[in-house]
């Protein structure tokens, strides 16, 4: 499905392959060679999305991009199977592989691995050539890379990275206080937006010889 959002539509480069159950939603740009599968949700929600060359995005995966952090994956990445990815930008030739998750303004390096059921949290810098095993997590610039087991040693980088105050400009609350009242009345408001989004009939391609990548 091909969404104009916001008074953008998708674009999708002649090469590039979408499958029909894949859901495209504003400014979302699909490069030359880049294959997108079934069940995969590409949504600009205030800030673009865009896939370089020869990328892959795999069934039932969602990336988002968002007003402060757009979302852009180099050349010849792997989005595995229900991986997601939110306002974060991902180098060439990496491997995110299934179930993986990269959160807001996360930056993950040039020829890195994160592996099945791995966290790279907001605002993370995973460095080149890096690794994230099996279920672990990555946190900090530079990350710190760690078994799940350790959460306190997580929290403590976390903590400072400042997820509500970042992600949805609120103040975390004081002890006995919750959070989530103020975060769902302002994340559904800016989702509210969707009220006026319209299906394309068809993704504008890209012309070839004017294509920037």
């Amino acid at each position: 499905m091909i969404i104009n959002h916001e008074g953008a539509s998708p674009t999708v480069h002649p090469s590039a392959y979408v499958a029909p159950t894949a859901t495209l939603c504003g400014d979302v740009r699909v490069g030359p060679g880049c294959r997108v599968l079934f069940g995969a949700v590409l949504t600009a929600e205030g800030g673009p999305v865009e896939l370089g060359a020869n990328s892959i995005v795999m069934e039932n995966a969602v990336l988002r991009g968002t007003r402060r952090d757009p979302l852009t994956l180099g050349r010849q990445v792997l989005v595995g199977p229900g991986s997601y990815l939110t306002g974060c930008t991902v180098e060439d030739e990496v491997f995110l592989a299934t179930g993986s998750r990269i959160f807001n303004g996360a930056r993950i390096g040039t020829r890195s691995e994160v592996r099945i059921n791995a966290v790279v949290h907001l605002r993370t810098v995973l460095a080149a050539d890096a690794m994230v095993p099996i279920g672990w997590v990555a946190v900090g610039d530079p990350a710190r890379i760690l078994p799940p087991d350790q959460h306190e040693a997580i929290w403590a980088v976390q903590k400072e990275l400042d997820f509500p105050g970042y992600v949805f400009g609120l103040e975390r609350p004081t002890e006995g206080q919750s959070l989530m009242p103020a975060l769902t009345e302002r994340f559904g408001r800016a989702l509210d937006r969707h009220h006026a989004d319209r299906p394309a009939e068809e993704a504008p391609t890209e012309n070839s010889e004017a294509s920037p990548w």
